[in-house]
């Protein structure tokens, strides 16, 4: 049993037979003292207990100033409420930590301080709880969802759901051509460490296309710090432990990372933020800062309560270049025609895996983002959507989709949210001549698009008119 759980227990016991009892508040914090022998059980995992004795209130951070993350169950929520703080920040057990002695370098306080500026814009600046518990969690084993990572809303939901794209893509298009299954039926049950290898294939494609197809950065964490933090860096007890591993042949990254899978699947592991430390150095400092331009210069944003990837870093998952912007090439003047003092940078190539956007608010405004057919129609039949701000991924199994005409005039789309309450992949069959769409909205009243679900809108946003079949699964988004 997990060590931070049986401490829950043991500190909830005491309390249910004080408050039986009629224990007055000292009485608890003498009993809770007594949790001071799991200290070095604690430290033993890299984990700390703060002292208990110290009659404090409850230290509360904004989102992107906490420096430490208080237990979140609901047993620790009602001990919050009656006594003074027990905080036990979301750190890496020692068992994820791998030993500075294997090899790599450490990073150095220079590199810490470029990394929270190109994510964050400063150096003050660190991740907040619901980045620091994300990973790279698969669904059941075995099941109808056993290809799909689970993504829970948050700010790092799209590094998940660009993960989710490629796996699909391994799986779908670089295993399947050594498997006797095909189609929709090399998603289904699929085993644990078939789940490891895509993840680890997954997570190495894309550090190769940013390292430009030459190199790729692995970042790890060792159980000690590298370097001591200057005045003007906020400490994070992460960052300054990282040590990174750096390599010149993608089939030697994809084995170090299957190798350290734990690192990135496992609770507790900060996969996503070690993933994204590993996409900004292969991608490299000097080369992120020439693809983005004025319009942005840091990768991260803060909004609603959290912080949201902007465009800049999807379509550094995408493509492997940081573009800021969604259309093709570059943009040298604005909508008026005038010259802008400096371009606008745009996606310049194809990629593998395809983006589409669609937002309701957006669209009754008139500044839907216009896509360019460099992100719509990718070299596979795999997209990352961006539908209302949430992320999900629409797939095909059928590699001609996108390059045989004929193939787009009937034919099944599956799309899949990351939702833990998606028990299903959902099939959609797009009929892009009968016109049965427009027929509707021309027959009905109002104005179509608040009528229909977001996810048909964003296929129309690639296939305009289309006529789309939910096969009996009740609409949603």
């Amino acid at each position: 049993m997990h060590v931070r759980y049986v401490c829950h227990l043991q500190m909830e016991n005491r309390l249910e037979k004080a408050s039986d009892k009629n224990t007055d508040l000292d009485d608890i914090l003498s009993q809770i003292a007594e949790l001071d022998k799991w200290r070095e059980i604690f430290d033993a995992r890299g984990l700390e207990l703060h002292n208990c004795s110290e009659r404090r209130p409850l230290e509360r951070f904004k989102p992107e100033e906490e420096p430490e993350d208080v237990s979140r169950s609901p047993s620790a929520h009602s001990f919050h409420s009656n006594v003074n703080s027990l905080m036990v920040p979301y750190s890496i057990p020692r068992a994820l930590a791998v030993s500075p002695t294997m090899g790599g370098h450490p990073v150095s306080p220079e590199l810490a301080m470029s990394l929270r500026k190109i994510l964050f814009g400063n150096t003050l600046h660190i991740f907040n709880y619901e980045w620091k518990k994300s990973f790279f969690k698969f669904r059941e084993p075995y099941s109808n969802l056993s290809y799909a990572l689970e993504a829970e809303r948050g700010g790092a939901r799209a590094i998940q759901m660009a993960v989710q794209a490629h796996v699909i893509k391994y799986l779908l298009f670089t295993q399947s051509l050594n498997s006797e299954h095909c189609g929709i039926e090399r998603l289904l049950e699929i085993g644990e460490k078939e789940q490891e290898r895509a993840l680890a294939a997954a997570l190495a494609d894309i550090l190769w296309t940013a390292g430009e197809e030459r190199t790729a950065t692995v970042s790890l964490v060792t159980p000690d710090r590298c370097f001591t933090p200057h005045l003007d860096y906020k400490l994070d007890n992460f960052t300054e432990r990282l040590q990174l591993f750096t390599f010149k042949e993608k089939e030697d990254v994809t084995k170090f990372i299957y190798e350290h899978i734990q690192c990135f699947n496992e609770e507790g592991s900060h996969g996503v933020i070690l993933f994204l430390y590993s996409l900004i150095l292969s991608r490299s400092i000097i080369r992120l800062q020439e693809d983005l331009d004025f319009s942005t210069t840091h990768l991260l944003q803060f909004g609603l309560g959290n912080f949201v990837c902007r465009q800049a870093l999807l379509n550094l998952l995408l493509t492997g270049r940081a573009s800021p912007n969604v259309f093709n090439g570059k943009l040298s003047c604005d909508e008026h025609g005038n010259a802008l003092d400096q371009p606008l940078h745009g996606v310049l190539n194809r990629s593998n895996v395809g983006y589409l956007h669609w937002s309701r608010e957006q669209s009754e405004h008139g500044s839907l983002p216009a896509v360019g057919s460099m992100l719509k129609t990718p070299k596979l039949p795999v997209w990352i959507c961006n539908i209302n701000g949430t992320y999900s991924v629409l797939f095909s199994p059928n590699l001609s989709l996108l390059s045989d005409w004929k193939m787009e005039h009937l034919f099944h789309l599956y799309f899949y949210n990351g939702q833990p309450t998606q028990v299903n992949t959902a099939m959609l069959t797009i009929d892009t001549h009968s016109h049965h769409w427009e027929a509707k909205s021309r027959d009905g009243q109002g104005d179509p698009e608040k009528r229909f679900p977001s996810v048909e809108m964003t296929i129309r946003t690639k296939w305009a008119g289309a006529a789309i079949n939910w096969n009996g699964t009740v609409p949603f988004f």
